[in-house]
């Protein structure tokens, strides 16, 4: 991993998870566990309303949990019940935090390349429905990260499991003296929930 992604990793060793939400982020934690210990592939796809915050930023963490811990065959999707764009700030935020990004594609919805090594394949982030061609169709876990979203779509077609682990939008605080703060510290919650979930994945012998 780049050193600068490996620094940001220590602030989320250093991050208070309450009881409570270790309890909300377990059955995650089963459902790789499960796939792993039968040696199948785990695809993990992050849905949010507009596909555009929280569900990039848990795809992207979760991808780089996944290889900081050696759980193979891990692909993390992400999707909308609409499509938008990446939020900017969310690549200024993840870029600060050491992953190297480079836009791959100009337009209203931009596609980017996200690297947090160079031994693994990038990861690709621009905003799609959940149900795209791009993710994938069925034997996948569906983690809703907004309430709304959770709310929304009460059946996700082709999911093997749906799991709510929703977080606070860190829209709150667009355009204000806070916005780079919040959005900061945003990803470093998920990055750290996602750490917990894998770090709990016990490797066989």
């Amino acid at each position: 991993m780049y050193p600068s992604v490996l620094e940001t990793i220590e602030k989320l060793k250093a991050f208070e998870i309450t009881q409570e939400r270790k309890v909300l982020l377990q059955p995650l934690t089963e459902f790789i566990q499960a796939k792993f210990n039968a040696g199948n592939p785990i695809h993990l796809n992050f849905i949010c309303t507009h596909n555009s915050r929280r569900s990039h930023l848990s795809q992207v963490w979760a991808q780089a949990a996944a290889d900081f811990f050696s759980i193979p065959k891990v692909t993390c999707y992400s999707g909308g019940t609409e499509e938008t764009a990446v939020f900017p700030t969310v690549i200024e935020t993840l870029k600060q935090q050491g992953f190297r990004i480079l836009k791959i594609a100009e337009n209203g919805n931009p596609v980017y390349s996200i690297r947090y090594n160079e031994e693994s394949q990038p990861i690709i982030a621009f905003s799609k429905r959940y149900d795209s061609a791009f993710n994938p169709a069925n034997s996948f876990a569906a983690i809703m990260t907004c309430s709304q979203a959770d709310g929304g779509c009460p059946f996700i077609p082709g999911a093997e499991k749906r799991i709510p682990i929703t977080f606070e939008d860190p829209k709150i605080s667009d355009n204000t003296p806070e916005q780079s703060k919040v959005y900061d510290e945003r990803s470093l919650e998920i990055g750290a929930e996602m750490w917990h979930v894998f770090s709990q994945v016990k490797q066989l012998h």
